[in-house]
């Protein structure tokens, strides 16, 4: 990858806030070059997704991500969590990857600017068949998808997964990896992602405009519920007696963001026999080598809807926080 040294350049280009609001509190800036400890990469980074949660981060909304991420001003000057490019130095306990090595993963102290420290263990190789584009991607969106899948529905062959938001960041890989787990999946969606959705690999599509999942006859064994456009009960009429629900729009109010109805399924989950299973994802440095498996085979590919140059990264966030992405978004640096 084209740019400066490590070792030559003092400085490196950022995209930096110093408080909460809207896009336009981010700009561009010199900022100093970050030097990697004992366990640390350091990553000339060659792409950095952003998603939903970078966008709520950057805005401070809802309230309560402040308490992680800083109470009156953001903690973290850069944003962006999951990146993938090239090792450019490795602290001195790092063993398993040495410069050169083209990475992908995730990092808490921000990935859109040239240059990014991360933890040794938030990285693994990028697959021989996938871009830098698209393996940045992959992280936070797929892992949330393999987890909601995999660990909360404990999904299996031969079972029916409806998901909405079938064409955004989480619902297109979670509609490869049910359908890499032999279940039988449905994507919700609107007309103009119809055919995308069925070219990753949807055995159904129905189109929301048309037609409403929760007044068919169909029942299904799981739904992960990325849009909750509809009231709690009327997706519930859509599970089988003993199905899986999983809310994950990430969406709420002001103050608690999704928090209340978090709480609410937990309740509700105490009185049916459904099971009513909203979570919160965590990176893990397993699923990132499974996903980096899937993605070898062909059997996930990321769908990645616009790339963003760094210094347009506002535009990037600002259209992931209008919402109806396709896919994912991603800046290249």
């Amino acid at each position: 990858m084209p740019g400066a040294s490590p070792a030559r350049a003092a400085t490196m280009r950022a995209v930096v806030h110093h408080r909460y609001g809207l896009p336009s509190v981010l700009e561009s800036s010199e900022v100093g070059l970050p030097l990697p400890g004992r366990g640390d990469v350091l990553v000339q980074v060659g792409a950095a997704s952003v998603h939903p949660g970078d966008y709520f981060v950057m805005t401070g909304e809802p309230h309560v991500l402040r308490l992680a991420f800083g109470l009156r001003r953001p903690r973290h000057g850069t944003p962006g969590r999951d990146l993938a490019g090239v090792v450019a130095a490795v602290g001195k306990d790092v063993t398993a990857l040495r410069p050169g090595d083209e990475v992908f993963g995730w990092s808490t102290a921000g990935t859109l600017a040239e240059y990014a420290c991360v933890p040794a263990d938030n990285l693994v190789s990028v697959p021989a068949n996938l871009s830098v584009v698209d393996a940045a991607a992959v992280p936070t969106s797929a892992m949330a998808a393999l987890q909601a899948v995999r660990d909360i529905a404990n999904v299996r062959p031969g079972q029916t997964v409806l998901v909405t938001g079938a064409a955004g960041g989480v619902g297109s890989f979670a509609v490869q990896i049910a359908k890499a787990f032999g279940a039988e999946v449905t994507g919700v969606c609107s007309t103009r992602n119809v055919d995308l959705v069925r070219s990753l690999g949807a055995h159904h599509v129905v189109d929301y405009t048309k037609t409403d999942f929760t007044r068919t006859e169909k029942r299904y064994d799981v739904i992960l519920d990325n849009v909750e456009a509809q009231p709690l009960a009327a997706v519930r009429r859509a599970l089988t007696p003993t199905g899986t629900l999983i809310p994950n729009s990430g969406r709420g109010g002001r103050w608690l963001g999704p928090l209340g109805r978090i709480v609410k399924a937990r309740v509700l989950s105490g009185f049916t026999r459904q099971q009513l299973r909203p979570f919160l994802s965590v990176e893990k440095r397993q699923d990132l080598l499974t996903l980096a498996d899937l993605l070898a085979t062909g059997q996930v590919t990321p769908v990645i809807d616009r790339t963003y140059p760094l210094d347009e990264a506002a535009d990037a966030l600002r259209h992931v926080g209008a919402g109806h992405t396709r896919g994912k978004v991603v800046v290249t640096v």
